[in-house]
């Protein structure tokens, strides 16, 4: 099976979870910073739900972003509440169009992926109720459906983003998907499992798939976040 990548300062010895992965054959880009914009009175933002498709219970988090955020920054946002670490690829799909890191994929002299970079927010997801998905590491297939919930005027002094709730840890990268995820909690719940031992070894003694923390959550988005981002009074 091909190498997998073992989180940083964990023991070298030990193999992760023996799950069949596909060869990569490109690494991602880390995802971009949003570029600092002042809100102004009347300006609008998204209140979001992402929530990960088939978990149970379900992995989600809520997010309000500005309106007019491109989607190549809502993935750097995605990236970040919701714990993964960047290093695969990704794409959205809203109203049956695909985006992408960049435009550049086609196929026949047809164009499959617009670049997401020049896609906002509130133009490929015009009003509430209104559904896109999010798709990171195409061979794990961690699809998250993102639901706009609210479109709601800025508050004044509020640093967008800003995460305002969420429930449960995110899987680790590479874990094998959500099924293999599934197949990871049994095994570091379990200390007759026999892959027990590896599996902690690989991810830690301190993995708590119930956590949620989000003041720790809102401090990595203040990153993103800037004093130029207050509503401008």
């Amino acid at each position: 099976m091909p190498n997998q990548r073992l989180p940083r300062g964990k023991r070298q010895a030990a193999q992760p979870m023996q799950v069949e992965q596909p060869v990569k054959t490109a690494k991602a880009a880390k995802p971009p910073r949003p570029k600092p914009a002042a809100l102004l009175a009347g300006d609008s933002i998204y209140q979001l739900k992402i929530t990960l498709r088939h978990s149970s219970p379900p992995i989600w988090r809520k997010v309000q972003v500005p309106a007019e955020i491109s989607l190549g920054e809502l993935h750097g946002v995605i990236q970040t509440v919701m714990g993964w670490d960047g290093d695969h690829l990704h794409s959205f799909t809203a109203g049956g169009i695909e985006y992408g890191p960049s435009a550049a994929d086609t196929q026949f002299g047809i164009l499959k992926t617009r670049d997401e970079t020049q896609a906002i927010l509130n133009k490929v997801a015009p009003r509430e109720r209104f559904l896109l998905t999010y798709e990171y590491d195409f061979g794990d297939g961690w699809v998250h459906e993102i639901l706009v919930e609210k479109i709601l005027p800025a508050a004044d002094g509020v640093n967008y983003p800003v995460c305002i709730e969420g429930k449960r840890a995110c899987p680790p990268d590479d874990v094998g998907g959500i099924w293999g995820y599934a197949e990871f909690l049994e095994a570091i719940a379990d200390p007759q499992h026999p892959e027990h031992e590896d599996r902690l070894d690989w991810i830690g003694d301190n993995f708590d798939p119930k956590a949620f923390d989000l003041a720790a959550v809102n401090q990595k988005l203040g990153r993103f976040a800037s004093t130029e981002k207050a509503l401008a009074t």
